[in-house]
């Protein structure tokens, strides 16, 4: 049964959602602004609105600026160097056979023979893979986690995990960081800083901010006391890694002990030291890069999804990993429930929720991942047509993005729509969770804008004090906070259908599992 058919109808459109209280959404129609008993948890959040045309795209220019020097020329291994440092083995190798001059006539002939060896090669993992063809800026849009990340003017959100304070990042590559209180907002603007994908504030730390751009991950040291509203580009450190571009996602552990980045190009993830702007790759053969990380809560796992239908599971201590292989497309969105034990994970191309649990026994601690034998689905978002007073509605389809809010009550999760219908659009749908004892999930409510609003991006706000706040990103530039207000409790038990499973062994090192359905 699809679960939307449990939801009560949707709102009219064009009825913003204010918030939830007393278990019920209330729209924006309704109230001007939420019960002035609670006013006090929203006063110092800003609501924004950046149009479209308020920021402007970028002009892309060469990241290099050696076309404005008068041409020198270096020696050749000198050249090779830095070809290889630039881009790699390739780069070397086109570097040596263009210098036949300067090098013994066998080295030349073997750089020629070698580079055609390398496109050969490289054109066969292209076919294998076709996202390798697509130009940068098409695959950050292609997998960001944003629904509409190349025409929208928002593109990314980061809240800080202890401190009321979020950073925004716009079409034109600049940064901006909102603290409650405070009316100062520092902009980030850096010659590197392009197609910023993804953004993570460091924990227990108040003023580090990585980000991820088409080149580099830059790591911002914002002072927070500080009254300046253009921090230096010297503020920022570069971590760079060859072949290792563009960065799609950063996420640090827990603890921030470690940054991880990804790029859908490079099948190495990267395990940063930021203090000494050193790394530890991780590489797997298969899958063709790596586009999403998420660390779960308690620190001892990663999921790293990847372009093809394979995602990973990586235990933290020794590094090793679970593969799970699926029949359709990649993983597109997860979450960990609060506690760790719980991953949440949608692949692309299908209409369901999957779940897994993951637990650890004793004295099996190290290089074990522990994940579940099985996989259930325990959502079914297939598109369900709903007559209402104000005509028909269309709603489910493919899932973008989910968020589980800190406390573990709520579950939100972005459906694309079915853009073949008028009246079918993207949205957001709302479940209440329970994790413990058992996993439990029910219908809330709907999350929707302002008449002809889209939403891009969400993410609940890590310490709300009286329920759970998402943070939603509308296509308009509008930038709103949606409040639910409840208490933990016990609400009546829900087994929702396990039409899906999954099988597979469960050592210790790299493994493999496979993802079937049940006709």
């Amino acid at each position: 049964m699809c679960s939307l058919e449990l939801f009560p109808d949707p709102p009219p459109y064009g009825d913003a959602t204010l918030l939830e209280f007393n278990n019920k959404m209330v729209p924006g129609l309704c109230f001007e602004s939420p019960p002035k008993s609670f006013q006090t948890e929203l006063v110092h959040l800003p609501e924004l609105f950046i149009p479209l045309d308020a920021v402007k795209a970028p002009g892309r220019m060469e990241l290099s600026s050696k076309g404005a020097f008068i041409h020198h020329r270096e020696a050749v291994w000198k050249r090779c160097l830095n070809a290889w440092h630039n881009m790699g083995l390739a780069g070397f190798l086109e570097e040596m056979s263009n210098s036949e001059e300067e090098v013994p006539p066998w080295l030349g002939r073997l750089a020629c023979c070698s580079l055609a060896v390398c496109r050969w090669l490289s054109s066969f993992h292209g076919s294998l893979f076709s996202h390798l063809r697509m130009k940068s800026e098409d695959l950050t849009a292609e997998f960001s986690q944003a629904l509409n990340w190349a025409n929208c003017s928002l593109r990314a959100f980061a809240w800080h995990p202890h401190t009321s304070k979020f950073a925004l990042a716009f079409l034109d590559d600049s940064i901006r960081v909102y603290t409650t209180g405070s009316s100062t907002v520092p902009t980030l603007k850096h010659r590197l800083q392009k197609d910023v994908a993804c953004m993570a504030w460091k924990p227990l730390c108040a003023s580090i901010l990585a980000v991820a751009c088409q080149s580099c991950v830059l790591v911002w040291h914002v002072d927070p006391t500080s009254l300046s509203t253009r921090p230096s580009s010297g503020c920022a450190q570069i971590l760079s890694y060859p072949s290792h571009s563009p960065v799609t996602n950063v996420c640090w552990s827990p603890k921030g002990g470690a940054l991880l980045s990804a790029s859908p190009v490079d099948t190495t993830m990267l395990v940063w030291d930021v203090a000494t702007e050193s790394c530890v790759p991780l590489q797997r053969v298969g899958g063709g890069g790596v586009t999403f990380l998420s660390w779960s809560p308690d620190g001892s796992k990663v999921l790293a999804a990847t372009p093809s239908p394979i995602f990973r599971v990586w235990e933290t201590q020794m590094w090793t990993c679970e593969r799970w292989p699926t029949l359709k497309g990649r993983c597109q969105a997860a979450c960990w429930s609060p506690d760790g034990s719980r991953l949440l994970f949608a692949v692309k191309e299908e209409f369901v929720i999957y779940s897994l649990s993951f637990s650890v026994s004793e004295g099996e601690t190290k290089g074990y991942v522990g994940g579940s034998q099985s996989a259930t689905v325990v959502a079914d978002v297939s598109e369900v047509v709903r007559d209402t007073e104000w005509g028909e509605v269309r709603i489910g389809g493919e899932i973008q993005s989910m968020a589980w809010d800190p406390s573990g009550d709520r579950l939100a999760v972005l459906l694309r729509g079915n853009p073949e219908y008028e009246t079918s659009r993207p949205i957001i749908v709302v479940y209440r969770t329970r994790n413990s004892p058992l996993f439990e999930l029910l219908p809330c409510c709907y999350v929707q804008g302002k008449e002809g609003e889209i939403p891009q991006l969400m993410q609940f706000h890590p310490s709300f004090k009286k329920g759970a706040l998402l943070t939603v990103l509308w296509n308009s530039g509008r930038l709103t906070h949606v409040p639910f207000y409840f208490v933990n409790a016990q609400f009546p038990r829900f087994s929702p259908e396990r039409n899906a499973v999954i099988s597979g062994n469960g050592s210790n090192t790299t493994s493999t599992r496979t993802l079937f359905t049940e006709m």
